[in-house]
């Protein structure tokens, strides 16, 4: 008798796979924002987790200069779809995404790392319960001899700030959620720099949470590296100077950091 084919379950869970589409709804509750750029081979996984966090989600994908058919997939799948032919830059998609979300919690996460529903669930629900932010708690490794430049910003944006409760948690970290209500506090613009939307966040008096971690270290891709260093490194380092300036501008030269009695006018 002949042996039943192994292929055929494998090829029925494809099947079930590329068969998948976003539930339509007319008035969602959260709208998870993935900005793309040539990331069709884990975007499906990662819409389809997107798609299950709550029974009214819409989600926008931001086909930010991609050219792998992501844009296609995605629309295939049921999502939203804003495209642009040219790259704009890093994390403007997140900007655009937020600008076009019609839900009442805007989820942020990205293309290349697909993230479980339920840790998306987990921070839709800290908004939901009250939270304006609410932050990955991973933190990066801090544990090392040398320890990676966004990482120490991270730290020590939120240090400034005067943060403590998030210590290295941070907007620039995926997945993070916000209400409506941040979003417009906000502004859609300044989404485009994280670490400047979240000392915005603060000097608003939002309530900023880290409710639950994720693991996104170590999924996070390789990218390229140049004479050993990471080519997004500076970049991410100076939008927390940015965030630093800004955050200064509004506080003044120490930033609510006390002199700790110093008498500078007797300094000669």
């Amino acid at each position: 008798m002949p042996r039943r084919s192994k292929a055929k379950p494998r090829s029925r869970r494809k099947l079930r796979r590329a068969l998948f589409t976003i539930a339509p709804t007319d008035a969602p509750k959260v709208s998870v924002i993935i900005p793309v750029v040539n990331e069709r081979r884990t975007l499906g996984a990662v819409i389809r987790e997107a798609a299950q966090v709550h029974p009214a989600t819409e989600v926008i994908v931001v086909a930010n200069g991609s050219t792998d058919g992501s844009a296609e997939l995605a629309e295939r799948m049921g999502a939203r779809v804003l495209r642009y032919p040219s790259p704009l830059g890093h994390d403007v998609g997140r900007s655009i995404g937020a600008r076009a979300a019609r839900g009442e919690i805007l989820l942020f996460t990205d293309g290349d790392i697909v993230v479980a529903a339920r840790d998306l669930r987990a921070l839709s629900a800290a908004v939901e319960s009250g939270a304006d932010v609410a932050l990955n708690a991973y933190l990066g490794p801090t544990g090392l001899r040398q320890v990676h430049g966004v990482v120490l910003a991270k730290h020590a944006l939120n240090l400034m700030i005067d943060d403590p409760a998030t210590t290295g948690a941070s907007m620039t970290t995926i997945p993070h959620a916000i209400s409506r209500r941040a979003r417009d506090m906000i502004g859609c613009d300044n989404l485009a720099v994280p670490p400047k939307a979240q000392a915005i966040a603060v000097c608003h008096g939002l309530q900023i949470r880290a409710p639950h971690y994720v693991e996104v270290g170590r999924r996070n891709r390789r990218r390229a590296r140049g004479k050993g260093s990471d080519p997004l490194e500076r970049l991410i380092v100076g939008d927390h100077l940015e965030a630093l300036a800004w955050y200064i501008g509004q506080t003044g030269a120490r930033g609510r950091m006390p002199d700790d009695g110093r008498s500078r006018e007797s300094v000669c």
